[in-house]
């Protein structure tokens, strides 16, 4: 089977002569044009011309679920909690937003009552955690981070710089040398990508 060809809006696709304009597309100045971005598809059905149109991807939406290890961003914390945009399930992207939450006693497995959020957590922070519930009548997942895998995996200094690991507990600016406290995650090799 070949592959799917990909088309964006106005891409000239074929002569009226061809073919016959199908859903997704228009024809103009004798030629059938795609109307949206999506996979060119030709089929004949009976016809004496091919009929040509354009869908779009129609595989289903992956949602987060019990026990998925996904991977969000920070976009605020308080002393109780971090909000999070979950941003992939594994390693696949997400096609809409979905919002987490991190509670203060699902940040780690131990000391649970010592934690600070803004020790583990800050805004535009990338955290690996682990989906434990479906949430509340916000819909917010709620999250946790208490395994040696899941915690901040990338994370800015105030500089500006991307900062390095030291330790479970902290990170380090290459270009100040400015240390700044986080719930590190033990990165996995099959979360790595070259």
């Amino acid at each position: 089977m070949s592959p799917m060809k990909l088309c964006v809006p106005g891409e000239r696709l074929c002569s009226i002569e061809d073919c016959i304009a199908g859903v997704g597309t228009y024809s103009r100045h004798g030629y059938i044009l795609a109307s949206l971005a999506g996979y060119v598809l030709k089929k004949n059905e009976g016809e004496e011309l091919p009929v040509i149109s354009v869908v779009r991807e129609t595989e289903a939406q992956l949602l987060p679920d019990v026990g998925a290890i996904v991977t969000c961003k920070v976009t605020s914390i308080n002393p109780r909690f971090a909000k999070v945009h979950i941003l992939y399930v594994g390693s696949t992207p997400l096609k809409d937003k979905f919002r987490g939450t991190i509670r203060k006693e699902d940040v780690r497995a131990t000391e649970k009552d010592k934690v600070e959020i803004y020790k583990s957590f800050r805004p535009g922070d990338i955290v690996l955690a682990k989906v434990i519930s479906l949430g509340d009548v916000q819909s917010n997942y709620l999250l946790t981070t208490a395994e040696n895998e899941l915690g901040v995996v990338v994370a800015h200094s105030e500089a500006g710089a991307q900062m390095v690991p030291i330790s479970w507990c902290e990170m380090q600016c290459p270009r100040t040398h400015a240390k700044e406290f986080r719930k590190v995650a033990r990165v996995q090799p099959e979360y790595l990508q070259a």
